[in-house]
C-alpha cells in the first residue's frame, strides 16, 4: 500500500532519542513502541510522523541552517491550530509545544494526524473517473480558502495574532527584505516590481485570518469525497490582515499559459483544471468580496513565490542542505519574477 511518508531523507534525522524521552514525560498518549518517517513533498519546514504503538503523531520543526527573520515559526502555528480549530474543523488539533532547543534544534510542535489524499500536481489516482473531479476539488479548495477567511479572529482569541493596518504593505516590504538576504544575483524583474508594486497598494475590504500558504498541496480530501477538505496544514506563516492575499497566492501555483513547459520543482498544477478565472468567480461566490483589483495581489504572489524558491535556493547553494531538487528553485525564482510583472503590466 502506497503511503505518503517514507523513511528520513540524508541529513534530516534528529536526536530521536532526546526526543523520544522529552515526548513521554511531555505527551499525553506517548505510550508504546516509538518509531519515525518523514513524510514526502514540501521544501522548507521538516515534517516528519511519529507512532508511539497504534497512536501517530505528526511533528513538525524548521529547517536546518540560517532562517529568514519571521519564518518557520513554530510557536505561531501551534497558537493559531490551538485558537482556530474549535471553529474552522480543517484546522488539526495541536497537542504540544516545544521550545527547549536541546531536544531537536528548534521549536516544534506536535499536532493531529490526519490521513488522507494530497494533491501535489496533476489529479491523484483515486479521483481518476471520478464525475467532474478536477472541477468539484477546486469549488472545495475555494471554499474552503473562502471558510478560513470568514472565521472571527476575537471569537477565535486571534485578535492580536497580527497589526491588520498597514498589512498589505509590510508584506511587501518583508518579502523585498527577504529577497536581498537571499539574493545572489540581480534581477531585474524583481526590481521593476520593488518599484511599480507600492504605488497602489490595495485598500483591505475585511480582515481575515490569513494562512500565508493556502494552496492545493496543503490540503488534504478523502479518497471518496472530492467536495470537502478535511484538513488544513502549514499554519506557520498565518497573521491577519487582507484575505485576498491568500486567494493570490493560491492562483500563483495554478495552471498559467505563461508556464507552459517550464521544469518548475514546486506543486504547481498540472492536468486539465478549471481556468484562473473560474477559481476567481467561486471564491467571490463564498466570501462576497469583490475581485477588481486581483492583478495587483496577484503580481505580489508571483513576488512572494519567488522570493521563497530564491530562498530555498540559496539554502543548497550554502549547503545547508543536501535536496538535490533545490537546485532547481534558482531558474524558479526568475520564471516567477518574470509573471508577477506580466500580471501587473497586463
Amino acid at each position: 500500500m502506497q503511503t505518503d511518508y517514507d523513511s528520513i531523507r540524508p541529513g534530516e534525522n534528529l536526536d530521536w532519542g532526546k526526543l523520544e524521552n522529552y515526548l513521554r514525560q511531555h505527551l499525553p498518549g506517548a505510550e508504546g513502541p516509538f518509531s519515525v518517517g518523514q513524510f514526502r513533498g514540501g521544501h522548507a519546514n521538516l515534517t516528519y510522523l511519529l507512532r508511539f504503538g497504534e497512536r501517530e503523531f505528526v511533528l513538525r520543526r524548521p529547517p536546518f541552517g540560517t532562517i529568514p527573520p519571521g519564518a518557520h515559526d513554530m510557536q505561531r502555528e501551534y497558537r493559531v491550530l490551538r485558537g482556530l480549530h474549535p471553529f474552522f474543523p480543517p484546522a488539526p488539533q495541536a497537542y504540544l509545544l516545544g521550545t527547549d532547543h536541546a531536544v531537536i534544534g528548534a521549536d516544534f510542535v506536535v499536532v493531529e494526524r490526519r490521513s488522507g489524499v494530497v494533491i501535489r500536481q496533476g489529479l491523484p489516482e483515486c479521483f481518476v473517473g471520478v464525475d467532474r473531479a478536477p472541477e468539484r476539488l477546486t469549488d472545495a479548495l475555494m471554499r474552503v480558502c473562502a471558510d478560513l477567511h470568514a472565521v472571527d479572529p476575537y471569537a477565535a482569541g486571534l485578535e492580536t495574532l497580527g497589526k491588520p493596518e498597514g498589512f498589505v504593505a509590510r508584506q511587501l516590504s518583508g518579502w523585498l527584505k527577504r529577497w536581498d538576504l537571499a539574493k545572489l544575483e540581480e534581477n531585474d524583474d524583481i526590481e521593476w516590481l520593488r518599484a511599480e508594486l507600492p504605488k497602489d497598494i490595495p485598500d483591505p475590504q475585511r480582515v481575515s485570518v490569513v494562512h500565508g500558504d493556502l494552496k492545493f498541496d496543503n490540503c488534504q480530501f478523502q479518497p471518496n469525497d472530492p467536495d470537502r477538505v478535511t484538513a488544513v496544514f502549514d499554519w506557520d506563516m498565518a497573521t491577519l490582515g487582507d484575505p485576498l492575499v491568500d486567494l493570490a497566492g493560491l492562483l500563483s501555483f495554478w495552471p498559467d499559459p505563461a508556464l507552459d513547459g517550464a521544469d518548475l520543482p514546486v506543486a504547481h498544477q498540472q492536468g486539465d483544471w478549471p481556468n484562473k478565472e473560474y477559481l476567481r468567480s467561486r471564491y467571490a461566490a463564498y466570501s462576497g468580496l469583490d475581485l477588481r483589483r486581483m492583478p495587483w495581489y496577484e503580481a505580489f504572489a508571483f513576488l512572494k513565490t519567488a522570493v521563497i524558491a530564491q530562498q530555498l535556493y540559496a539554502r543548497y547553494v550554502a549547503g545547508a542542505t543536501k535536496d538535490e531538487r533545490m537546485e532547481k528553485f534558482g531558474p524558479a525564482a526568475r520564471t516567477f519574477a518574470k509573471l508577477g510583472r506580466m500580471r501587473l503590466s497586463a
